[in-house]
């Protein structure tokens, strides 16, 4: 073996003893190779077993393919398909709390991991990947966009390319708490496009969705921009 990898294999080693990767959920060591999630901690996770394909809105049982929710067919929403693979519940909701408001970003890597298998049912001619962005205000605050840092992990998975032209241009109010068309208000007009968007079907990433009114208000913008097709994908469905 050549000496590189020897030191490689030894610095990777020393790092693993001094600081070992643990279960981001309750702390147990993993290998280099592990999953960065248990397999105690991955079982007992909320996964949505059955969803709504056009919202992600859990359901009791699976719908035939191709037929969506009641919501959905009074009022059909502009994504070619949604994906969130869990349920805003213990202990993905108190992560993502973590994860964004006390700057946890070892969440981002076990996300981005537990959100994979899930592109795998989203279709198969998405071209890009669009976080869904923050103000500058709070992105400065927070000191990071959460949904970015996902975004990119999937950027290595994927190969797909960001979109970064599509901003946050109004400082809207946190969206916690209010109805759908307080929601609705609260982000009309919020998000700009600087110059063109090439792509022609925009994976849309987020962290949670509620309403899904944030995502709309995108899809209504990219599409306004000449994308023909748009889909998302978050964490957690509340």
């Amino acid at each position: 073996m050549p000496a590189w990898q020897l030191l490689c294999q030894s610095v990777g080693g020393l790092e693993h003893s001094l600081m070992p990767r643990r279960c981001v959920f309750c702390g147990v060591v993993r290998t280099g190779a592990d999953s960065l999630i248990c397999p105690g901690c991955d079982a007992d996770l909320p996964r949505a077993r059955h969803q709504c394909r056009g919202c992600a809105q859990p359901l009791a049982t699976a719908l035939a393919e191709g037929v969506v929710c009641a919501d959905c067919q009074a009022h059909p929403p502009p994504f070619a398909a949604v994906a969130a693979p869990f349920l805003y519940e213990f202990p993905i909701d108190a992560a993502i709390k973590r994860y964004k408001f006390q700057r946890r970003l070892y969440y981002a890597p076990a996300f981005s991991e537990l959100l994979r298998p899930a592109l795998a049912g989203l279709p198969e001619d998405i071209d890009a990947l669009l976080p869904v962005p923050l103000h500058w205000l709070r992105h400065g605050t927070r000191g990071f966009n959460q949904a970015l840092e996902i975004c990119a992990l999937l950027r290595k998975a994927t190969a797909l390319p960001l979109v970064h032209n599509v901003r946050r241009r109004r400082a809207t109010p946190y969206q916690s708490g209010l109805s759908a068309r307080e929601r609705r208000r609260n982000l009309s007009s919020a998000f700009a496009v600087s110059g063109a968007i090439t792509a022609r079907h925009v994976l849309i990433v987020d962290d949670v969705i509620t309403t899904g009114e944030t995502c709309k208000q995108l899809a209504s913008l990219l599409r306004a921009h000449g994308v023909e097709k748009i889909s998302v994908l978050a964490i957690a469905r509340a």
